[in-house]
């Protein structure tokens, strides 16, 4: 009779999650396609200067307010002030981890100034191409225009988003590590910020399968790992990035959330 009571109580519970997950997504992709018109006309009115300014700020104000909508609707839980302290802290590579497809909201949502480095493929979406473009971040697909635009990124004083790894984590605690982080850091001469993002769940990660319901709410947490300084050789950094990572990544921390 118990398995049974449970086998009741789990239905009820895998068709709230459900709800929520797939209104969590359908809510993103609405939000992404009702700015894109805009993002249009501003891109096409605007100088870029003010355009770049003005996109990203407007998308770091929509990332907030995303993530609020899945606050209140029970999907996720978030802690990222530590984000905060980075804030006027002057040029730098922030380097995150990356577990699922969300990260760069979560950065972007705290540090709207920051350039991103994206794929190619956002560039072309629908939902989120036109923003992207707006806010002038950065396609990866022509590594050495990526290095170029990213040094200027950071000699024009604002700080740079790439994630060390170039795709989402595909192996515990981090996937390998490229060396595009350190050449870009020490091409600019900038110092390296690593951060820590940690979840509870492996939704939107590389090993989520399709249709499968996550445990709601998920817990998002970012903490800051150490400041690096520029590297002289970038070969050698890119070893010291990736121990760092791994011994900060397994080091246990206590979870709180943010208000």
């Amino acid at each position: 009779m118990s398995s049974m009571h449970a086998s009741r109580r789990w239905r009820p519970r895998i068709a709230r999650d459900a709800l929520r997950t797939y209104l969590g997504l359908a809510l993103f992709g609405l939000m992404g396609l009702l700015w894109t018109p805009f993002a249009l006309v501003l891109d096409a009115l605007l100088p870029q200067a003010l355009a770049r300014r003005l996109g990203r700020q407007l998308i770091g104000a929509g990332f907030r307010a995303y993530l609020r909508l899945l606050t209140a609707i029970g999907a996720c839980r978030f802690d990222l002030g530590a984000l905060d302290a980075l804030r006027g802290q002057g040029p730098m590579v922030i380097a995150p981890n990356h577990p699922s497809l969300i990260d760069a909201l979560l950065v972007l949502s705290r540090l709207p100034a920051s350039a991103c480095v994206v794929k190619s493929s956002i560039l072309g979406q629908a939902a989120l191409g036109a923003g992207a473009r707006l806010a002038g971040y950065i396609d990866n697909g022509n590594l050495l225009r990526m290095v170029d635009l990213a040094v200027d990124e950071l000699h024009l004083g604002r700080q740079l988003l790439l994630f060390p790894e170039g795709t989402r984590s595909d192996a515990a605690p981090i996937g390998p590590v490229k060396g595009m982080v350190g050449l870009i850091a020490k091409r600019a001469a900038v110092p390296v910020q690593v951060v820590l993002i940690e979840t509870d769940s492996d939704f939107l990660g590389k090993t989520w399968r399709p249709g499968r319901i996550p445990r709601l709410p998920i817990r998002y947490r970012v903490r800051l790992g150490p400041r690096l300084d520029a590297p002289a050789d970038a070969q050698e950094f890119v070893a010291e990035l990736d121990a760092h990572f791994r011994r900060a990544l397994r080091e246990p921390a206590h979870a709180h959330e943010d208000a």
